[in-house]
């Protein structure tokens, strides 16, 4: 692979850039593949000057895509993080705006054959509970086109329209099955409708609820706080010691100032997002809207707002999500080979 190199996409898919990779085209073994990946993307280190990472969680994703072999899929989509200043690569969580570009790259590499002006891709998601998600791609003339006018906050640029649509379970989105904890003394509201997030008031941390990313991540009293909160939150969610772990989010929560129905600040896990990821948007939205029609929650964040629409069952501490929707953009920025550096990455 060193001497011939690997094949790789690279897109945008939503607020997020990564690295698109069929599965036939990494080793199968999830440690080779790791240590290929650091290597690849250049970790550790925190610029990723030696790999094609962009030096941040958002721009040193990965995405491995291959058809799927189950009936209710076209394709299998596993998002591996890769952690820019250490050897980690991780899959305990998905993500959500890497899947908009999973529609798209699975149509390029002929996984997916294009059908009229609009295609469909189903998708299951494989980290680390499986999930599905159906997307339909622009694809006027039998290709994919990337063109559009569709402005997503957190996205300078307009693009073609992805639409996005999970279907819901029978888990309740409230995975301690109280809607209100206490952890490290605060009151907080853990969801999951599809990604793990801790909902906590900005007054209990005596914050505004509308401060930069920047300011958040320079105050090293609150992110020691924030941090503690993760790791008593995580037992008691299912998903054991989080030290190591990027969930779950943890999203500071306060009153809308321009219409919408929530202001955000969200650490992913230890910076700040500059918007929000699609579902722990999902996540927020199931926490803070009751059950009932459909409806559309408009949640701001530090780049502007972002709509889901949920449908929501059940009552309390047993509501369910029976199905949520979003539109992304996505766009292919390079497709070809990439080399990864020489000798072994420490995983």
């Amino acid at each position: 692979m060193s001497t011939d190199g690997v094949r790789c996409m690279q897109l945008r898919g939503g607020s997020s850039k990564g690295a698109y990779f069929l599965a036939a085209d990494l080793p199968d073994d999830p440690r080779e593949r790791a240590d290929l990946l650091l290597r690849i993307m250049g970790s550790p280190d925190e610029r990723q000057v030696d790999g094609i990472g962009g030096g941040h969680p958002l721009t040193s994703k990965v995405a491995v895509v291959s058809r799927s072999t189950d009936a209710a899929a076209d394709v299998d989509y596993l998002f591996l993080q890769v952690v820019p200043d250490r050897s980690v690569v991780t899959d305990a969580q998905t993500c959500g705006n890497l899947l908009a570009g999973v529609g798209p790259f699975a149509i390029e590499r002929g996984l997916v054959p294009a059908a009229g002006e609009t295609t469909e891709v189903r998708i299951r998601i494989m980290n680390p509970t499986v999930a599905y998600a159906r997307e339909r791609v622009r694809t006027p003339g039998g290709r994919v086109t990337y063109a559009g006018d569709t402005t997503m906050a957190g996205t300078p640029f307009p693009a073609a329209p992805i639409e996005i649509e999970f279907p819901g379970s029978d888990r309740t989105v409230f995975p301690t099955g109280n809607l209100v904890d206490r952890f490290a003394g605060l009151e907080v509201t853990c969801v999951d409708a599809g990604m793990p997030v801790v909902l906590v008031r900005a007054g209990a941390l005596g914050l505004d609820g509308t401060e930069t990313p920047a300011a958040l991540e320079a105050d090293a009293a609150l992110r020691t706080k924030v941090e503690t909160l993760r790791r008593e939150a995580g037992p008691a969610m299912g998903l054991g010691d989080v030290t190591d772990s990027t969930v779950p989010k943890i999203t500071i929560v306060s009153p809308p100032r321009h219409g919408g129905t929530v202001t955000t600040r969200t650490f992913i896990p230890h910076r700040v997002h500059p918007a929000i990821g699609v579902l722990g948007a999902v996540s927020v939205a199931a926490g803070v809207t009751s059950p009932g029609p459909p409806r559309l929650v408009r949640i701001e964040h530090p780049t502007g707002t972002f709509d889901v629409t949920v449908d929501l069952e059940g009552e309390g501490p047993l509501t369910r999500l029976r199905s949520s929707a979003v539109v992304r953009t996505a766009r292919k920025l390079s497709d070809g080979l990439v080399w990864p550096r020489d000798g072994e990455a420490t995983t």
